[in-house]
């Protein structure tokens, strides 16, 4: 068990490290900076506070999934599209100003990590508690980002 914690720690966190090498002078830049955001935009220093609490939770839920489900293709298959669209959307907001695109990626995130907490309760039950943090920041980044697209 331990050992799949560590191997999805460090996948998780080199999908943020690559994410936010796209992300670079983003958050600072003078085109993030004029933006219409939302009121409840959180503080920066959320962020970093919020990725790090929901890989360290991904990664222990994603290890009972592992030891769970017989069919690991198919995880692999799910996780690595988690994985692209967790990492594509700094590149296509923060990088190509790409807004809509960055809210197409963000909501299939949100769709396909929702599945993860809808779709494996029943076999994980109170184990799914570990998924449910990436789920409702994921909620919230995307009225965040969809307001962005809405107001600018």
């Amino acid at each position: 068990m331990l050992l799949r914690v560590v191997i999805f720690l460090i996948l998780n966190f080199s999908a943020l490290a690559i994410g936010g090498f796209f992300t670079g002078a983003g958050v600072p830049s003078e085109w993030y900076a004029e933006l219409n955001k939302a009121p409840w935009t959180p503080p920066g220093w959320v962020f970093g506070a919020a990725w790090t609490t929901i890989m360290v939770c991904y990664s222990i839920f994603m290890a009972f999934l592992w030891k769970q489900l017989p069919n690991k293709k198919w995880l692999i298959t799910l996780y690595a599209f988690q994985w692209i669209l967790n990492v594509s959307w700094n590149p296509a907001f923060f990088y190509a100003h790409q807004v809509a695109l960055g809210l197409l990626l963000i909501t299939s995130l949100t769709l396909l990590i929702g599945y993860y907490f809808f779709g494996h309760i029943e076999k994980l039950k109170w184990k799914t508690i570990f998924v449910l943090p990436y789920l409702v920041w994921l909620l919230i980044a995307t009225s965040l980002n969809g307001y962005i697209l809405m107001y600018n």
